[in-house]
């Protein structure tokens, strides 16, 4: 049996766990709320790419009239003829009868552009660049908010400050009182700053399973968490096949086991299970490279189309004298991926992977990224991820109102509890994170240690975001 004593002291424990994820919500939101709206109206437009590209650009996307494509290499050499002085780098051929093929071109001073070519009639339908559409500059600004590599690792620090905000949001939602469905599942209407607590919580509980799976699907694609993942998996089996670590140049391998070039840095756009596999290489019968002639892009087309890939696959030309041929399929569902690499002078076949070759892990991360995009089954797919998508930008802005409100009120942020330092399961609980997500570990200290150190210290800041002196 308790004892009276007992029942203050879990009082004040529960208080101080609320207080503690009170806080631990607010600074989330705080980091999170912006690029969380830029992440979500990004993430609607890429839902709806081909929509979108199909509705803005027709030159582009569709041919005059069905009929026999041309060959390959008459494909990129229109696009060549059209822009003399330029060298291709990869094709996408038709994905149906009635769309073109896009050739992918670098300049001499380094500047990559797409040249739609329609693959009936041969004719060059434009250029354009990746970030000169709006699908392309969405998907710049999702993955990267157009800042390169600084940019992805920011969008990996608010995915996980994100997955943070949903937990500790879902503990705030629970309800404790009589009333378990007006203010829980159901908005309160009226106005105030209770209307915004109400819309932010229900909005929230609706849509938090969805975004948590949009979070952790999308963590892949993070290249320092993403790139740790894939190579987690593949050194227990659970990743690329095995089969890459076997046309790799082994002499490089020995002098310099850091040189060896991942396949996302010679073929980008590769499916995201084979990104950090060994590039193959062309070198591997032995011949000497200084003396061999490479085969033509419409050979390596007649050996592809001898594989059974003729159609609706991605041709990557050789980066290097030691490079290969890649052609890969991208469906929308990941069960008809096919990767097969040809050896550039020889043309014989080094790698043909599957799907069903994969490890089970990267399997799972492969389905997780084609419903992510909303790729999977359809419209019903775009649906449900276009809820998704709205939840969290709801959130972005709901939350952010919600804080200006509470200033008024002068509240501000909510104050550490005076009892006791943070309840040791929540401090576990954050340890699990930060060891999982180590860019949110290292954030969050540094959140903590700079409202202690710095911001408790400026007047303005402490004024501005409502902290105790």
């Amino acid at each position: 049996m308790s004892k009276p004593s007992e029942t203050p002291a879990r009082g004040i424990d529960a208080a101080r766990l609320h207080r503690t994820i009170f806080r631990l919500h607010f600074y989330a939101g705080i980091v999170v709320a912006p690029f969380l709206l830029v992440l979500a109206l990004t993430g609607i437009v890429y839902l709806f790419d081909t929509e979108i590209d199909d509705a803005l650009h027709p030159d582009w996307r569709f041919v005059s009239q069905p009929g026999a494509s041309q060959p390959v290499e008459q494909l990129v050499n229109a696009a060549l003829a059209a822009y003399p002085g330029v060298t291709p780098t990869r094709i996408d051929l038709p994905t149906a009868p009635e769309r073109t093929a896009v050739v992918f071109l670098k300049s001499a001073d380094g500047e990559a552009f797409r040249v739609p070519v329609d693959p009936v009639s041969a004719a060059v339908r434009g250029r354009y660049t990746e970030a000169g559409s709006l699908v392309g500059a969405a998907g710049l600004l999702h993955g990267s908010l157009m800042l390169g590599d600084r940019g992805d690792q920011l969008v990996e620090l608010v995915s996980c400050w994100a997955i943070v905000l949903i937990l500790t949001g879902l503990y705030l939602w629970w309800p404790r009182g009589e009333n378990r469905v007006i203010g829980v599942f159901v908005p309160r209407l009226g106005r105030g700053r209770l209307f915004w607590r109400d819309l932010h919580a229900v909005t929230g509980v609706w849509g938090s399973l969805l975004l948590l799976f949009l979070l952790l699907s999308g963590l892949p694609w993070a290249t320092n968490w993403g790139g740790s993942l894939n190579r987690a998996m593949a050194s227990v089996g659970l990743g690329y096949p095995a089969a890459y670590r076997t046309h790799v140049d082994h002499a490089q391998v020995a002098s310099d086991p850091a040189a060896v070039v991942p396949l996302a840095a010679t073929t980008p756009g590769i499916p995201w299970t084979l990104e950090q596999a060994p590039s193959p290489h062309s070198d591997h019968a032995g011949h000497a490279v200084s003396a061999a002639t490479p085969i033509s892009v419409g050979r390596a087309a007649e050996i592809y189309a001898g594989l059974g890939l003729r159609t609706a696959y991605r041709l990557s030309y050789p980066k290097d004298a030691h490079d290969v041929y890649t052609a890969y399929t991208y469906p929308d569902r990941p069960q008809g991926q096919r990767t097969v690499h040809l050896d550039q002078y020889s043309g014989a076949v080094i790698n043909d992977v599957g799907f069903a070759d994969y490890g089970r892990g990267a399997q799972l991360v492969e389905l997780g990224v084609q419903l992510h995009m909303g790729n999977y089954f359809g419209l019903p797919n775009q649906l449900l991820m276009l809820f998704a998508s709205l939840t969290g930008a709801l959130l972005a802005v709901s939350g952010p109102v919600m804080w200006l409100k509470r200033r008024r009120s002068g509240l501000g942020a909510p104050s550490p509890h005076p009892a006791a330092a943070t309840p040791w399961g929540l401090a576990a609980l954050l340890l699990a994170l930060g060891l999982l997500f180590p860019s949110l570990g290292l954030s969050l200290v540094a959140v903590l240690a700079t409202e202690r150190l710095l911001l408790r210290r400026i007047a303005p800041l402490r004024d501005w975001l409502g902290l105790a002196p």
